[in-house]
C-alpha cells in the first residue's frame, strides 16, 4: 500500500497563504497532526518499510514521525507558485485560477506548471506503486503533488484537483489491484486531542 501523508500545518497554512516553496517548519498544530497520522499509520499498516518525503522542512519534519529514515525526492516537491508564493489565497487574481484550471501548462512568472508536477510525481507514482505491492511506503508531501497522485490513479484530468479538498495531515491511499493502481481512500483526517 502507497500511503500519501500531506505534511501538517505552518503558519502558513494557517494564515491561508500559497506555500509553495517557501519552507516553513510545521506549527504546534501540524507537529500533533503529524503525530496523530503516524500514529494512525502504524495502526493500520502491516509495518512500513519505507519513508520518502520531499525535502521542503515541512514535509521532512512530518516524516519523522514514521520512525524511519526518509529518503527525500523532490518529484514529490509542492508546486512552484512562482511569484504567487506567500501570498494570500484570498488575493489571488482570478485569471490566475482561471489559468491554471484550464491550460495544464500554464505556470505564473517564475513558477510550475501542474503538467510539469504531473510529469515528476506520475514518473514517482509508477516506481513506488509497484514496490508497494509487497510492503507499506509512506509519502510525505504536498497538496498538488497528492492531488496529481489521485488524479494519476484515477486517470482522470488534472482539472480533478479543483474538485477535490486535501487538509493539512491527511492521508491518501493507493493500492495495485488488477487493473493498476486503485484508490482506496482520499481526505483521511485525524481528530487532535
Amino acid at each position: 500500500m502507497l500511503y500519501l501523508v500531506r505534511h501538517g500545518r505552518t503558519a502558513a497554512n494557517a494564515q491561508g497563504r500559497l506555500q509553495g516553496r517557501l519552507d516553513q517548519p510545521l506549527d504546534d498544530v501540524g507537529q500533533r497532526q503529524a503525530a496523530a497520522m503516524a500514529a494512525h499509520v502504524r495502526s493500520v499498516s502491516a509495518g512500513i518499510e519505507e519513508v520518502w518525503c520531499s525535502s521542503m522542512l515541512r514535509a521532512s519534519q512530518t516524516a519523522a514521525h514514521y520512525g524511519v529514515a526518509p529518503t527525500v525526492d523532490d518529484r514529490w516537491i509542492e508546486v512552484d507558485f512562482g511569484i504567487y508564493d506567500g501570498r494570500p489565497i484570498r488575493e489571488m487574481p482570478q485569471s490566475v485560477w482561471t489559468s491554471w484550471r484550464e491550460d495544464a501548462d500554464f505556470a505564473p512568472e517564475g513558477g510550475e506548471s501542474f503538467r510539469s508536477v504531473a510529469a515528476r510525481v506520475n514518473e514517482a507514482c509508477s516506481e513506488l506503486l509497484a514496490r508497494s505491492a509487497d510492503r507499506d511506503i509512506v509519502v510525505v508531501s504536498h497538496m498538488m503533488p497528492i492531488k496529481t497522485a489521485v488524479a494519476w490513479a484515477l486517470e482522470t484530468p488534472l482539472a480533478i484537483m479543483f474538485h477535490t479538498q486535501l487538509s493539512q495531515g491527511a492521508l491518501c491511499r493507493i493500492g495495485i489491484g488488477a487493473y493498476g493502481p486503485t484508490l482506496h481512500s482520499f481526505n483521511e483526517t485525524i481528530p487532535l486531542p
